[in-house]
């Protein structure tokens, strides 16, 4: 049953912030944290042999710039760009496999970017062979990437199954052309629905679609077009994401047309849309905004409380490490955080010299990771059990977190969560603004300056 929701509830709760992919989040790491750092992370990754990992690669090159894009990502006309990219490539994954040991077992794999299927057959082949060659991918492992359709193709679709990727996303966003046209991204949608089927034609476990909401010229009408189309296609997975303009972090974005975007709670009215469509067609409405089909493992892991989130989005086979690679990408070692350098000079010139191309991290304090559990816990399964921290700290969490939980009550009272002597859960209503109630467990909140980088709720 639809959830009624008001415009000045919406207008209330629309705060920036986190999407909590991890905690703490990057704005947050302001410790001095590089090369050395890292390093000590993969020294004590080298001594559990036998923990699980996941693996990141960042590929940067698009064939053109979409104005609405928040990726790190960059158009080159170079020749053999990809090649020397993935060279570098190779040359950081061993250094890496020099402390850790290479046939380390991995779980998940997943590329991204940027644009993936940028990258010609060989480059592909090559790329996902420096993998194989370093590590040892489980044969139930879960090998993912992103493609644009607009290059893409069912040749290409087959080539990356044939390769060994048993799941693809492909970045639809809107159907719309008055839509497209005021992204910067024109995509036939017959091209679109044909790389479509043939990711289903190649056999694929998993077929995801990437919606964005909130995209200049969007209206309810012509979204609710979209996402019945979307439907009709019965992808396994979609995420659906709220845009975030952002254009004093994405400069690309200062050419966007804010005078036809959706504000508020028009905009919020975009995503009850999409809530109330995949419902209606019986898919599980995962975390703050996927959806997944209910025989799909996504929908077996949250009805399981097993579900995962990490940079890459919600996952149901976490590894207790992610290793990243390329410019930009995040790891997450042994209580640690580490970014590589975004700028591709910078992590070219690092990787070529024989560092470790670390330029931010984070390593955990007992608090961050009392506070991580809380927060991935109530964004994944929807629901933070006062027993949930017992075994691990010792104490309930409504004990270790008294001060956090005195801010609980309003957001009880306007019937976001409940909570009793068992815990706290997420109403239906609370739903839309999950992350306003994590947001009360975070410590780092508020203390930054400048103007904020986090995207609003809706």
């Amino acid at each position: 049953m639809p959830v009624e929701i008001s415009a000045a509830f919406v207008e209330k709760y629309n705060q920036p912030g986190p999407r909590y992919t991890s905690y703490p989040t990057v704005p947050a790491w302001t410790e001095p944290f590089g090369e050395a750092e890292y390093r000590q992370a993969l020294e004590e990754l080298a001594s559990r042999k036998d923990d699980e990992l996941a693996l990141y690669l960042h590929l940067p090159f698009c064939a053109k710039h979409c104005l609405y894009c928040g990726c790190n990502a960059l158009v080159t006309r170079q020749k053999n760009a990809v090649e020397r990219y993935l060279d570098l490539v190779e040359k950081e994954i061993g250094m890496v496999t020099d402390i850790i040991g290479t046939g380390r077992r991995v779980v998940q794999l997943h590329w991204g970017g940027g644009t993936p299927n940028f990258l010609k057959n060989h480059e592909l082949e090559r790329a996902l062979n420096l993998f194989r060659g370093a590590f040892d991918l489980a044969p139930e492992a879960e090998i993912s990437l992103e493609i644009d359709p607009r290059i893409g193709s069912p040749e290409q679709a087959a080539f990356l199954k044939e390769l060994g990727f048993n799941r693809i996303s492909l970045g639809v966003q809107d159907f719309e052309p008055r839509v497209q046209e005021a992204i910067g991204r024109l995509q036939s949608r017959d091209k679109t629905l044909r790389v479509y089927r043939g990711c289903r034609d190649a056999g694929f476990a998993g077929v995801n679609i990437d919606l964005v909401y909130g995209l200049p010229g969007q209206t309810a009408e012509s979204f609710t077009a979209t996402l019945d189309e979307i439907i009709g296609l019965a992808p396994d997975r979609v995420a659906c994401f709220s845009y975030a303009h952002v254009p004093w972090v994405r400069p690309e974005q200062k050419k966007i047309d804010t005078t036809i975007m959706l504000q508020g709670y028009e905009k919020f009215r975009l995503f009850q849309l999409t809530v109330d469509r995949f419902t209606a067609a019986d898919y599980c409405w995962i975390g703050i905004d996927h959806f997944a089909r209910k025989d799909d493992e996504l929908s077996a892991a949250l009805e399981n409380r097993a579900l995962h989130r990490n940079f890459m989005g919600y996952a149901t086979r976490p590894a207790p490490h992610m290793l990243a690679f390329g410019m930009s990408g995040i790891g997450d070692v042994c209580d640690r955080f580490a970014q590589n350098d975004a700028d591709l000079a910078g992590w070219s010139a690092a990787v070529g010299a024989g560092h470790l191309p670390i330029v931010k991290g984070h390593r955990l304090s007992d608090d961050d990771r009392l506070r991580r559990l809380v927060i991935l816990n109530i964004m994944c399964n929807l629901e933070l059990p006062w027993e949930l921290t017992v075994e691990e700290f010792g104490a309930p969490a409504n004990e270790l977190l008294a001060e956090s939980l005195e801010a609980l009550p309003p957001l009880v009272d306007d019937g976001l969560a409940e909570v009793d002597d068992r815990g706290l859960r997420i109403t239906p209503k609370g739903r839309y603004f999950v992350r306003n109630v994590a947001m009360i467990m975070d410590a780092y909140l508020g203390k930054g300056k400048g103007k904020p980088i986090f995207s609003k709720t809706v």
